[in-house]
């Protein structure tokens, strides 16, 4: 159920949505629902979002929000999303409160994942 006041739903750009939801599901657990051949809903257990067509990216050097996935164990999501198709845009980094690193997807889409561990 919504909640109020709280984000609620994360749509990202896709080129390619077959390879889009191969990827998340590969990575990352994530399971979709198409509507249509232009959009796909993701579920991650926790949040819901989509991808729609799109042959824009969403990157931080565009100045687009940076989508951040945490992690339990950081350097095995790494190698699961490298194995997965997924491209290292930053490599681990420590920050206050943890480690993190970028990467893009198969479209070219920035994300981060980051681990208090």
């Amino acid at each position: 159920m919504p909640t109020d006041q709280k984000i609620d739903y994360l749509e990202l750009p896709a080129v390619d949505l077959d390879a889009t939801k191969s990827f998340y599901s590969k990575a990352f657990g994530w399971t979709f629902k198409d509507y249509g051949e232009e959009y796909c809903e993701f579920t991650d257990n926790k949040l819901r979002g989509g991808f729609y067509i799109s042959e824009q990216t969403s990157s931080t050097e565009n100045g687009s929000a940076l989508v951040v996935i945490y992690a339990e164990d950081l350097e095995k999501t790494l190698k699961t999303v490298i194995a997965s198709g997924g491209a290292i845009v930053r490599p681990i980094f420590s920050f206050p409160g943890g480690r993190r690193f970028h990467f893009s997807d198969p479209n070219g889409n920035e994300l981060a994942v980051w681990s208090n561990n």
